[in-house]
C-alpha cells in the first residue's frame, strides 16, 4: 500500500488542473489515468476567458498564449459557396479589470500537455495504466483499490474520470438527465489543397453540414460532420472514407482531400449532472460530474475551473489552516455553477440550430457574453461574508509599484494559494500590518493609494507624497503597512473596478449592522480569486476573526 494526501482518478484538463493547485501548494498528490497512453486527439478546442485566467495564475499564461490562437475567423458556406465571414471582435485592453480580451482556439491535448509539463516541475507525474476498480472510505480516510492489485492510501479521492467513470458509479450518486438520439462524427485530419488556416469553415446545407477547424500549431484540423446510415438505418461509425464523402458532398472543392486521420470519435449531446458532488472524502469534479450540449464548448472550461476551486480548498484542509467545513462550499458552490452551465448551453445549442437554417449563418449563433464565464460568481455562498460585491469574480487592474513605477496587474499580485488582503488608501495601513502579523503566510497584502477623491488639478490627491505625479516617493522610500505589496494606481482602475472613492455599505464588525462608509477600505480576496468580503479600512480584525474560523 502506498500513501498520498489527494488521489486524482482522471488525468484530463480538470485532474491535471487540480493536481497543478495542490501541488503548487506543496500538498502531496498523485494522479492516476487508465490509459495506457496519453492522448493525442483535439477534443475540446477552446479556452475561455476565465479559464485563461485560473492557467496563468497556476504559472502557464505564456505558454497557452504562445500555443493557441486567440481568433478566427468563422467563414459559411451553403451549397459550396462562401456567403458570409464573421469576424470575433476583441479590442484588446479596452476593458483594465480583464487580461484577456478573448478565449484561446488550441487542442485539448496540447492543453493537457502544458499542464503535466506544470505538473513535472513540481515532481508529480501522471501514473498511466492505473485503473482503479473501487475504493473504502471512513473517517480516516480512502483506500483505493486498482485492477493490478496495488492499494492507494489517501486522505482525499476526487474522480476526474468522466461520464463514464468509475468513482461516481462506485459512490452510487445519481446522474440524472437525457440524451439526444442522433449522432455526430468528429476526428482529426489533414487537409491538402488551398483551404485558409485562419478560418473556421462551415459548410451548412439544409440536409447535412461539415465544419473545419484548424488547430493552431499542428498541421490538422478538427472535423465536425453529420452522420451516415446504412441500409438497414444504423449509424456508420466515423472513417476517413465517409468524411471525405460529406466533404465532397457540402464543399464541393475539386482537389480537397483528407489525408493522414488521427482521432476519430462520434458524440451524441447528452445533459446531465450529478446530484452531490461529495461524498465524505470523495468529490466529483468536470464531466465525472456534469455533462453538457457542446455548444460554446464550456465542458473543458467548467472541469478546469471545477479543479480550480477544490484545489484551495483541498490545499487549506490537508495543511491544516481549515476545518473540513471548508470543502463542504466546494458543492456548494459549483453545482449551482453546473446545473446554470447546463440551462446556458442547451439554450446555446438551440440558438445554433435555429440560426443556421438561414443560409451565411453558422456557430457563431450560439455566442453569448456569458460564455467567457467572467462573471460567474458565489454570491449566495458561505463564503461570501460581506460586502456589495462579495463572492464576485476579483477584477484585475494595471497598477504601478510605489518605488520602481513598474507596471504591475493585480492579478500578478493574486498569484499563487494564499488570500489577498487589498487596503486602499493609507488609512487601511494599521489594519493590513494587523492581519499580517496575525496571518502569516496565510494572508499576502497589498497597500493601494493614488486613486482616491481627484483633486482640483485633475489628479490623484497627495494622500502623502508618495503618489505624486503616479510614479514612486522621493528617495525610494516604502509608506508603512503590512510589508507586503505597495502599488499606486494613477488612473483609478483599481478604486474604481473595487467601488471605492465613493461612498457605499461596507460589512460593520460583528454583531453590528452594515453602514454606509468613507472612501478607502479592505477586500479580501480568496485564493482563486474571488472577493470574500468588503469592509471599512479600520476592520482588520474582522478579517482575522473570518479567517480564523475558516472551515471550522
Amino acid at each position: 500500500m502506498t500513501a498520498t494526501a489527494v488521489l486524482i482518478v482522471g488525468a484530463g484538463p480538470t485532474g491535471l488542473t487540480l493536481g497543478c493547485a495542490l501541488a503548487r501548494a506543496g500538498v502531496p498528490v498523485r494522479i492516476i489515468d487508465k490509459s495506457p497512453e496519453f492522448h493525442d486527439g483535439s477534443r475540446g478546442k477552446g479556452l475561455n476567458q476565465r479559464s485563461r485566467e485560473v492557467l496563468a495564475d497556476l504559472g502557464m499564461g505564456e505558454e497557452f498564449a504562445a500555443a493557441g490562437n486567440p481568433r478566427l475567423i468563422f467563414r459559411k458556406y451553403r451549397g459550396g459557396v462562401a456567403m458570409a465571414d464573421h469576424v470575433p471582435e476583441a479590442d484588446e485592453g479596452a476593458d483594465p479589470t480583464v487580461p484577456y480580451a478573448t478565449g484561446l482556439w488550441i487542442p485539448q491535448w496540447r492543453t493537457e500537455e502544458i499542464l503535466r509539463a506544470r505538473l513535472a516541475s513540481y515532481g508529480v507525474r501522471v501514473e498511466l495504466g492505473r485503473e482503479l476498480t473501487g475504493f473504502t472510505q471512513d473517517r480516516a480516510g480512502v483506500v483505493a483499490e486498482l485492477a493490478d492489485g496495488r492499494r492507494v492510501e489517501a486522505a482525499y479521492l476526487v474522480g476526474c474520470d468522466g461520464a463514464r467513470g468509475v468513482v461516481r458509479k462506485a459512490l452510487g450518486v445519481s446522474f440524472e438527465g437525457e440524451a439526444e438520439p442522433e449522432l455526430a462524427l468528429v476526428g482529426d485530419v489533414e487537409v491538402e489543397g488551398d483551404l485558409d488556416r485562419d478560418c473556421w469553415h462551415q459548410w451548412i446545407d439544409e440536409d447535412g453540414a461539415v465544419l473545419l477547424c484548424p488547430l493552431p500549431g499542428t498541421r490538422r484540423w478538427q472535423l465536425q460532420s453529420s452522420p451516415e446510415r446504412d441500409a438497414e438505418g444504423n449509424f456508420l461509425g466515423p472513417s476517413l472514407e465517409l468524411f471525405q464523402r460529406q466533404l465532397d458532398r457540402h464543399a464541393r472543392v475539386p482537389g480537397l482531400r483528407l489525408t493522414n486521420p488521427g482521432w476519430l470519435s462520434t458524440y451524441r449531446v447528452n445533459v446531465r449532472m450529478a446530484d452531490r458532488f461529495r461524498v465524505g472524502r470523495v468529490f466529483l469534479a468536470g464531466d465525472a460530474a456534469h455533462i453538457h450540449s457542446i455548444a460554446g464548448g464550456l465542458g473543458m472550461n467548467t472541469g478546469i475551473q471545477d479543479g480550480y476551486n477544490l484545489g484551495w480548498k483541498l490545499a487549506l484542509v490537508v495543511s491544516g489552516r481549515a476545518g473540513e467545513g471548508l470543502l463542504d462550499t466546494y458543492e456548494e458552490e459549483r453545482l449551482p455553477v453546473a446545473a446554470w452551465t447546463l440551462r446556458l448551453t442547451s439554450e446555446r445549442l438551440r440558438a445554433v440550430r435555429e440560426g443556421v437554417r438561414r443560409a451565411g449563418v453558422g456557430t457563431e449563433a450560439g455566442f453569448a457574453p456569458d460564455l467567457a464565464t467572467l462573471g460567474v460568481g458565489y454570491r449566495w455562498g458561505s463564503l461570501a461574508w460581506g460586502g456589495p460585491k462579495a463572492g464576485e469574480r476579483a477584477p484585475d487592474a494595471p497598477c504601478r509599484d510605489a518605488v520602481s513605477g513598474k507596471t504591475v496587474r493585480l492579478f500578478d499580485v493574486f498569484e499563487g494559494p494564499r488570500f489577498t488582503l487589498l487596503g486602499f488608501g493609507p488609512e487601511s495601513a494599521e489594519a493590513l500590518d494587523q492581519v499580517s502579523a496575525s496571518c502569516g503566510d496565510l494572508v499576502r497584502t497589498c497597500l493601494i493609494d493614488g486613486g482616491g477623491p481627484k483633486g482640483e488639478d485633475g489628479g490623484p490627491t497627495a494622500a502623502g507624497d508618495w503618489t505624486a505625479e503616479g510614479g514612486p516617493m522621493a528617495g525610494g522610500d516604502r509608506p508603512a503597512g503590512g510589508g507586503g505589496e505597495r502599488l499606486l494606481d494613477p488612473e483609478r482602475h483599481a478604486w474604481v473596478a473595487y467601488g471605492m472613492g465613493e461612498a457605499r455599505e461596507l460589512v460593520g464588525a460583528e454583531g453590528e449592522e452594515p453602514g454606509r462608509r468613507g472612501r478607502g477600505g479592505l477586500v479580501l480576496v480568496r485564493p482563486d480569486n474571488y472577493m470574500a468580503m468588503s469592509a471599512a479600512a479600520d476592520r482588520g480584525a474582522d478579517v482575522i476573526r473570518r479567517l480564523e474560523r475558516l472551515g471550522r
